[in-house]
């Protein structure tokens, strides 16, 4: 973003972590115009009506008060200004495995990584009511391949992390539950899919 609008922009960054705060400025000090501030997705440290465009990519799924966090994107931009917002429902994720019982117990305990694994069926009217127009499109993932350049590698280990002494699944079976999918993976018989969806919000 810092690149697309130059020098003759703005773009601000907000985060509650201070080590991602910490990488985000690193990978941008070549960029002035780009700043990062502590804050929360419900409280932004910005004045009304400060921004043209809001970006939120797999946050808000995050966020426990949804609409207070909308209510607050909304008032950062100015009339007519636009939001672009991705989440994923976690149920549509398809995943091959040797041992399907075992998968949904990991997935199921997986699930137990954020607030609400199923924010796009609501985020469309949420976003209507507080008075933005809305558009909506699919973000497909896919892998058939277990390779490192590909997202389901890197969710891998850390849903094996995860899992392990939740909701009954042992370290043990989180270990057996990723090896087995490695075998897929070696095998030539992986599979792996998942949609994100992308919101497109305007404000009136």
């Amino acid at each position: 973003m810092g690149a697309a609008v130059g020098s003759g922009g703005r773009v601000d960054g907000v985060d509650g972590s201070e080590s991602m705060l910490a990488l985000a400025r690193s990978r941008c000090a070549d960029q002035a115009w780009v700043t990062f501030h502590p804050g929360d997705a419900t409280d932004l440290p910005f004045d009304d009506g400060a921004f043209d465009v809001a970006v939120s990519t797999q946050v808000l799924e995050y966020v426990a008060d949804i609409d207070t966090a909308l209510a607050e994107i909304h008032r950062v931009l100015r009339p007519g200004g636009r939001a672009v917002i991705v989440d994923t429902d976690w149920d549509n994720l398809v995943w091959h495995s040797g041992d399907a019982a075992r998968m949904r117990r990991v997935l199921a305990a997986w699930d137990e990584h954020l607030v609400d694994p199923h924010l796009p069926r609501t985020l469309a009217r949420r976003l209507k009511d507080q008075g933005f127009r809305v558009r909506a499109e699919v973000i497909p993932i896919i892998n058939i391949v277990l390779e490192p350049n590909t997202y389901s590698y890197g969710i891998l280990g850390e849903i094996q992390d995860f899992v392990a002494g939740r909701q009954g699944v042992s370290a043990e079976e989180a270990d057996a539950w990723a090896e087995d999918l490695h075998d897929l993976g070696r095998a030539g018989k992986y599979f792996f899919s998942l949609n994100r969806y992308l919101f497109a919000a305007e404000k009136g």
